[in-house]
């Protein structure tokens, strides 16, 4: 079965993505371009060397290192056209590899250079969401994209950001995050904009367990109440030799909190050594609520299919693997249960069960 799984074959597949920034996914070639308009300085100006930058450069194992790379892409995303323009192509690159519900993440509070407000910065964005998903229907393909809003952990600004993502939450926005350097930046330093979150009724996800360990978590979960952990990884941390779990361990399976598990970016930022080394094979093993994630598809040269792709090629994971990470993610989604089980039910479902025959 795994030896007839090809590339091309996990490309046409439907997949579910939670864990995907919109600043870390530009096409080089657009970079470029709107990096002339406003007149910033590009490592390179060729968009295959530059996208060769990119991954080089987020390529070195440690996660300040890689947050640096986005000094440039969101340098080109200060203008209301530009961020449309990078939100419609993102929605019609995930498309185009397959992937029919993708929540997309970003910081409003970084697009403000070239003074548009916050409120102007998420409409931009929507609107960009909507037509790349209108162009992806026209093209005979499928999408729906749910936005997060981002507030980035060392500022001040989360419970701000977080009533603009309940402002916009009927028109797209589905979440709430935070994100950037985990050391020296615990979740804690933002309970009231969690607290402001549960009395509205409103998902949230932290970036958590990727470059801290357990505190992390722990934080994320029993203080913040986070519906999901970003990340997540060092959840490892809490499990012994023998597969034994910890306090912790246990009470994230236990409550099925899904782990955002980005590979391909664990690797790059040394989460982990190696995807053969990554812990994602155990917890799948041990039942957690896994997901595959992109993290950054543009530093990390990935895609949803790749991820997957490394997946079978690492673990020998058939397509019952798959189908099972897609409907986990699917599970796991910030839009109303009858959205998720209705693209569980007619559109990822029956795919799989054609193959699985």
């Amino acid at each position: 079965m795994v030896a007839t799984i090809r590339y091309e074959d996990i490309v046409k597949v439907p997949k579910a993505l939670l864990h995907d920034h919109l600043d870390g996914g530009l096409r080089p070639a657009t970079i470029v371009e709107l990096a002339a308009e406003v007149g910033h300085e590009l490592p390179t100006t060729d968009p295959e060397a530059l996208g060769r930058w990119f991954a080089d450069a987020a390529d070195s194992g440690s996660l300040e290192r890689y947050l640096e790379t986005f000094a440039h892409t969101v340098a080109v995303m200060q203008t209301g056209p530009a961020l449309r323009r990078v939100a419609r192509e993102c929605a019609l690159d995930l498309a185009a590899d397959g992937v029919v519900y993708a929540e997309v993440r970003f910081a409003p509070e970084q697009h403000l250079e070239r003074d548009l407000s916050l409120d102007e910065v998420v409409e931009a964005v929507l609107a960009g969401f909507a037509e790349g998903t209108a162009q992806a229907v026209e093209a005979g393909l499928s999408i729906r994209v749910g936005t997060l809003l981002t507030a980035m952990r060392h500022a001040a600004r989360s419970q701000e950001i977080a009533e603009l993502a309940v402002r916009h939450r009927d028109s797209g926005v589905v979440g709430f995050d935070i994100a950037g350097a985990e050391a020296g930046f615990p979740p804690t330093r933002h309970l009231d904009a969690f607290e402001y979150l549960q009395r509205e009724n409103f998902h949230f996800t932290i970036h958590a367990g990727e470059a801290f360990g357990l505190p992390s978590i722990w934080q994320a979960i029993q203080w913040c109440g986070a519906d999901r952990l970003g990340h997540g990884v060092r959840i490892v941390d809490d499990i012994a030799p023998d597969g034994a779990l910890g306090r912790l361990a246990a009470y994230v399976r236990d409550k099925r909190i899904p782990l955002e598990l980005c590979p391909s970016s664990n690797v790059q930022t040394g989460a982990v050594a190696s995807i053969a080394d990554h812990p994602i094979g155990l917890l799948r093993d041990l039942r957690f609520r896994v997901t595959v994630n992109t993290d950054n598809r543009l530093m990390s040269g990935t895609s949803m299919s790749r991820e997957m792709s490394l997946l079978v090629e690492t673990f020998g994971y058939g397509w019952k693997e798959l189908q099972w990470f897609t409907i986990n993610a699917m599970k796991s989604a910030f839009i109303p249960f009858d959205e998720r089980l209705r693209i569980i039910d007619e559109v990822i479902k029956p795919a799989y069960g054609k193959l699985l025959a």
